[in-house]
């Protein structure tokens, strides 16, 4: 059984799974589906195509499911996807995809967040990333896993963040940020390796000394971006980590952060 208060405005043809807690003054829409578990606390308002995963907590004044920012956009049937055991905190805003990408907006699990984060159209977000208060993210941005995005950051549109990347606060992101590195500023460069965050995901010193030796060589040493990615496939083991450093590089269309 789902508790839905009284001032609720639930469409009949909405999903609604079980245990589903719906607060105070959520307005919910036709084509919603709200999995098992999740709670919205109050004054939520979900519409549009949207599917959302079990064990989420949204918290008041969040809208999720409206329409794009994008002139281009017309109507057309898109949609957003989030995941399981998201937390959304208060204010959020996150819109469906437009018509230049595959037509949905998409949210992994256990994501965290915060206050007035804006994810646009088209975003895809992978698992387990925090972004802080005011970060927010243009069309058709790209958050790989276990990304730390900090409090008032902009990101372009069309810009990557790589995995385990680190983005301090108040930074402007113009260009791809690689994968287990740490980036900041009003045009955001590169500072270095994100090695405690990876120490605190249980890489091991082994796997985070070659990410050191293949930073040095891409982003220190005094090579173009070519040289360096030869060099650190000649030179250095190809284990999984370096292998996904270099893919992630190679397949830039905005240009590398450096």
């Amino acid at each position: 059984m789902s508790e839905i208060h009284k001032t609720a405005v639930v469409s009949s043809k909405a999903e609604i799974g079980s245990d589903v807690v719906i607060g105070p003054y959520c307005i919910i829409g036709d084509n919603v589906k709200i999995g098992k578990g999740t709670k919205l606390i109050s004054n939520v308002h979900i519409e549009g195509i949207t599917e959302i995963g079990e064990y989420c907590t949204i918290f008041p004044f969040s809208t999720i499911g409206f329409p794009p920012q994008d002139l281009k956009y017309k109507g057309e049937q898109t949609g957003v996807k989030i995941g399981n055991n998201n937390i959304i905190r208060e204010y959020v805003t996150i819109h469906r995809a437009s018509v230049s990408g595959d037509g949905w907006t998409t949210i992994g699990n256990n994501n965290f967040i915060m206050a007035y984060v804006h994810i646009a159209h088209d975003c895809k977000i992978g698992n387990s990333v925090i972004m802080a208060n005011l970060a927010t993210l243009a069309g058709h941005v790209t958050v790989e896993d276990f990304v730390f995005i900090g409090g008032l950051v902009a990101v372009h549109q069309f810009t990557r963040i790589g995995a385990h990347a680190m983005v301090g606060g108040f930074s402007g992101v113009g260009q791809d940020i690689p994968p287990f590195t740490m980036a900041s500023g009003p045009r955001a460069k590169l500072y270095g390796l994100n090695s405690v965050g990876l120490k605190r995901r249980g890489f091991s010193d082994e796997t985070i000394n070659l990410l050191k030796k293949a930073y040095k060589i891409l982003f220190r040493d005094k090579l173009s971006l070519k040289e360096a990615i030869s060099k650190v496939k000649k030179d250095l083991p190809q284990i999984p980590e370096i292998t996904h450093l270099i893919d992630f590089i190679e397949a830039n269309k905005r240009g590398i952060c450096r």
